[in-house]
């Protein structure tokens, strides 16, 4: 999706009924009320140390002021020693109470991960390096068309953005964090406010200053 001077679109829900954590412990940590990236970091979640690092400093370090964002990797129960290992790497001397690792059974792992819309399976370690996003209703934040507009103007084929590749540091930038939760919090925004509807907006919003709650 590209940001025109004129106006934007809302995040497509592209999957409702996203399935929050059944098992988990922690009950104050959950989807559900949460504006979510969902990371799957599963057996070896130090294997995901790049990614972990680049959702850090591109997503996290930008949004991290925003009410109700947080990022939640998942991970198996007996990968809760290497989970805390990674966070205190990528924690350093920084705040992340909104960075949460989530140790769940595998079964419950994949009940999650099923409940989303994608078109490939988790590894055998139940990890992948794209992330999703979860909205505050449990659904699944995307884009039905992904084309560029320079795309569209030459009527290329139609493709989607169900989730974004955190080994891909441009994709990070410009579509997850330039975009797609630029325009998300942008909607919460106006729905606070009562300004907000389901047609296309002006572009004003997305210019000012990026407001913190």
């Amino acid at each position: 999706m590209s940001i025109s001077t004129e106006n934007y679109e809302t995040l497509d829900i592209v999957k409702t009924d996203v399935k929050d954590f059944l098992m988990v412990k922690e009950d104050s940590i959950k989807l559900k009320d949460h504006l979510t990236v969902l990371a799957f970091f599963g057996r070896h979640p130090k294997e995901k140390s790049t990614e972990a690092l680049n959702l850090k400093e591109i997503i996290y370090d930008k949004f991290k002021g925003f009410k109700k964002f947080q990022i939640v990797a998942l991970v198996t129960e007996d990968a809760r020693v290497e989970a805390d290992e990674l966070f205190q790497e990528i924690a350093s001397y920084e705040d992340l109470r909104f960075w949460h690792f989530v140790p769940l059974e595998e079964r419950a792992i994949l009940n999650t991960f099923n409940s989303l819309k994608n078109d490939f399976s988790l590894d055998q370690n139940l990890a992948t390096s794209k992330v999703f996003i979860v909205d505050t209703d449990l659904s699944q934040r995307g884009r039905n068309d992904a084309r560029e507009d320079d795309e569209k103007a030459k009527n290329k084929a139609i493709y989607e953005m169900n989730y974004y590749d955190c080994v891909e540091v441009a994709e990070l930038k410009n579509k997850l964090a330039s975009e797609d939760l630029r325009v998300l919090f942008t909607e919460y925004r106006q729905k606070r406010k009562g300004q907000f509807n389901s047609d296309t907006r002006r572009a004003d919003d997305l210019k000012s200053k990026d407001e913190k709650n």
